[in-house]
């Protein structure tokens, strides 16, 4: 007698979180299509123009070839602060869609702190003038993101009780009170990289899209719908912003939105007990940061350069290419490193 062939391995409740996770993240890029519209015509009517800097945000040097480099940009009306288009559409699909206490509220809260010590950094780089127009300074900007990515260590453990590390292919282990120095370290550090990396037309974008999209997966073979449906709402609104974002750009995120991707990512992956798989998932970001951090220690120790300038895209436009190929081979990049993360993390964690 032939059997009715049945799928057993997909369950009604995963089917369903499937369909909210898919749902959410089409609202998403629904209604920031819509809010688009609206930040441009704010941003044209009272000149959110982009100041270019003429030095290192990080060590105060003047930095000839990026200004050479980013001249053109700035021949024109030139709109930041569209991190705010992510941060409303965020917060509206999380609060109404997706607002789970033990998912979603702190990655949100993180999300949304930092966004606004970016704005803040924005609206001074907007309004600001002379020592101003680069905004805020470097390490007003740090401890700024530091205290918001304390705050957050200590929740996760004294309220939490988080207090274990997995390695992968090794297992899990607890590593106490010093779970906190290394929840800041992975938020700050993440959250700087992101913000470091932004600064071609696209390229943050599109790797954000990977990063969060590959964590969107992994929280959803964890079981965690409502992290998993928070991860796909980034998604959606970064689907948007690089639809204007790519070459030629029509505004830039500004820290307002690489500050709170960057901190949501980094808790992202201290959410899904990912920390030593986040360097390969977000590997572009940790290669532009340490290209950075390579470029100012060289600097100083052997007082010569290694990259013609600072970060990796940047060096990469000097040597001759052109900026939509540093992007988009950047991107394929990421690509490449998300899939590589997301399968250590599936089989790190015994999901496969």
């Amino acid at each position: 007698m032939a059997l009715i062939p049945t799928i057993n391995f997909v369950h009604a409740k995963e089917i369903t979180s499937l369909t909210r996770i898919g749902t959410v993240a089409v609202l998403s890029f629904g209604l920031s299509m819509l809010l688009t519209p609206v930040y441009t015509k704010l941003a044209f009517k009272y000149k959110w123009w982009k100041q270019a800097r003429t030095n290192s945000s990080t060590s105060g040097e003047a930095t000839p070839i990026v200004h050479q480099l980013q001249a053109a940009k700035h021949q024109r009306p030139f709109p930041t602060m569209a991190g705010i288009i992510t941060i409303v559409t965020v917060l509206i699909i999380t609060l109404l869609l997706n607002l789970s206490r033990s998912q979603t509220w702190l990655p949100l809260f993180a999300f949304t702190c930092a966004g606004l010590v970016g704005l803040l950094d924005d609206y001074i780089n907007v309004r600001g003038s002379n020592n101003l127009a680069g905004g805020l300074r470097a390490n007003i900007k740090l401890w700024l993101i530091l205290g918001v990515a304390m705050i957050g260590g200590f929740y996760f453990y004294f309220k939490l009780g988080y207090h274990l590390i997995h390695v992968p292919a090794v297992g899990d282990f607890s590593i106490g009170w010093l779970y906190i120095p290394l929840f800041v370290f992975v938020v700050v550090a993440t959250a700087n990289a992101v913000n470091i990396t932004d600064g071609l037309d696209g390229l943050a974008g599109g790797l954000l899209t990977t990063a969060f999209g590959v964590y969107a997966v992994i929280a959803y073979f964890q079981q965690s719908y409502g992290l998993a449906g928070f991860c796909a709402t980034i998604v959606g609104a970064m689907l948007t912003y690089t639809w204007f974002n790519i070459f030629p750009a029509r505004f830039l995120m500004g820290d307002s939105g690489a500050f709170a991707l960057g901190t949501a990512l980094g808790v992202v992956a201290m959410l899904t007990n990912t920390v030593f798989v986040l360097p390969i998932i977000a590997g572009v970001f940790v290669i532009e940061a340490g290209s950075s951090v390579l470029q100012i220690a060289s600097k100083k120790i052997l007082h010569r350069k290694i990259f013609l300038s600072a970060p990796l895209h940047h060096h990469l436009e000097a040597i001759g290419w052109p900026e939509t190929k540093v992007t988009m081979r950047l991107w394929v990049v990421g690509q490449v490193f998300g899939a590589v993360g997301l399968i250590l993390a599936l089989i790190g964690n015994k999901m496969l």
